[in-house]
């Protein structure tokens, strides 16, 4: 018999469809560094430091709760303090950028030149003995205002110094992107890389950073960020937002540049809508103001205090900042300075553990019912908010805020379960074994 309805399903081809992919594990930061102090222990390097910083100004967590203006009751915060410094211990950054824009400056050509190859092989050798971070890439120089032909002389010579050996969860940074040009560009140089090096087709990611009015909205009045991803030809995996770049870019002046501005949040909110579904990471930016002391080798009493009053200031603005972002749905920020790592987990714990019981018992109680919505507590759960929760708690695990091991026990999922990513799996299991 004839479908009646084929014509009518040929109409639907061209209709939007989300991202089909498994789950994929987001960073919660990426961490950036001037190229020309990339070394093979950078990350380790930085773990030390933090947990330096943690001891000196923040000895326990009542102390740190206090510094970064949290409620401390209970054990939550105990265990939060606790699991920050096994992750500065074990993993301290999870992505880092070995960066050639804004952390390295203009410099002469035979520098940059050595730079480049100096970062690659201590890549290799960062690769040797397991030292890298588990995310990792490079942020070249922009594709425009006269900077292409460094840009791409600087990703030659990495990817050449690599020998066709390439980390896991490789990117390339894109910086100041105002038009699918430079992304088609990229992919272009990219495709002739990767054959010169024997690398595989498409094996190179790359990241898009949003630093521009024009990066959201074009001369037509659209928004040109899908275009953008598209023109990277299925490489693009995260967009960046570049906080002080778009607001000056706005006309607002250096003082008023902050991530709470209300454009950063037009910005962020723009990005999530235009990229809702396609499987692309959103980034929030940097905390400018970094927790330094004013005092490197304090006299007396009154310069540690000093000290100490100028790091928890920096601390509560960037976990501020974090919280913010993290509330909004954004899950990944960056960080510039090894003293920032503590907050940034403190936050993203701090929103992860206090909010798992709930959502352990939501999904306990969806998959308990998986043939049908389900409603605790006045609160209606469907397949699509199943899939939320499940994401809640791979993310809380994948950061190390709870222990894989903990899920069975919270929501009643296997782990082997818990690693599929997906809630249609495991109530199609569910299903199939009742």
């Amino acid at each position: 018999m004839s479908d009646k309805f084929e014509t009518i399903k040929r109409g639907l081809a061209g209709a939007f469809k989300p991202s089909a992919g498994v789950w994929r594990r987001q960073p919660v930061h990426t961490v950036y560094g001037g190229a020309q102090l990339f070394r093979p222990d950078t990350a380790a390097k930085l773990g030390r430091l933090a947990l330096r910083a943690l001891e000196v100004y923040a000895p326990d967590p009542p102390a740190l709760a206090r510094a970064l203006g949290v409620e401390c009751g209970g054990d939550t915060f105990a265990l939060v303090y606790q699991r920050i410094r096994e992750k500065l211990a074990r993993e301290p950054v999870e992505d880092y950028r070995i960066d050639f824009e804004d952390g390295y400056g203009i410099r002469a050509d035979a520098e940059e030149d050595a730079h480049a190859a100096e970062a690659a092989r201590c890549t290799l050798a960062a690769l040797d003995a397991g030292s890298l971070p588990p995310f990792f890439g490079i942020r070249i120089k922009p594709l425009s205002a006269g900077f292409e032909d460094r840009a791409l002389r600087t990703l030659d010579i990495f990817l050449r110094g690599l020998g066709g050996r390439l980390p896991q969860n490789f990117v390339v940074t894109l910086p100041k992107a105002a038009s699918p040009a430079e992304p088609a560009a990229l992919a272009g140089a990219l495709e002739i890389l990767e054959r010169e090096n024997g690398l595989p087709e498409g094996a190179i990611k790359v990241e898009i950073m949003v630093e521009s009015a024009q990066a959201l909205m074009d001369s037509g009045g659209c928004c040109p960020l899908n275009a953008m991803v598209e023109a990277a030809r299925g490489r693009c995996s995260a967009a960046h937002f570049g906080p002080f770049d778009f607001t000056s870019s706005c006309g607002v002046t250096s003082k008023y540049q902050d991530l709470r501005h209300p454009l950063c949040d037009y910005a962020r909110q723009a990005m999530q809508v235009a990229l809702a579904g396609s499987g692309v990471f959103i980034s929030d930016g940097p905390t400018a103001i970094l927790p330094t002391p004013l005092h490197q080798s304090p006299a007396d009493a009154q310069q540690q205090e000093e000290n100490r009053r100028a790091v928890h200031a920096a601390w509560r603005l960037h976990f501020d900042h974090i919280w913010n972002a993290l509330r909004q749905g954004i899950y990944q920020g960056w960080d510039l300075h090894p003293a920032q790592l503590p907050v940034r987990y403190a936050a993203v714990y701090l929103f992860f553990l206090s909010e798992t019981p709930a959502v352990a018992a939501r999904l306990r109680n969806f998959l308990d019912n998986a043939a049908q919505a389900t409603l605790i507590r006045g609160v209606f759960d469907d397949a699509a908010s199943g899939q939320g929760l499940l994401n809640f708690l791979l993310r809380a695990a994948n950061c190390g805020a709870i222990a894989e091991a903990e899920v069975p026990a919270l929501t009643g999922i296997a782990i082997e379960e818990f690693r599929t990513g997906s809630i249609a799996a495991i109530m199609r299991r569910r299903v199939a074994g009742s």
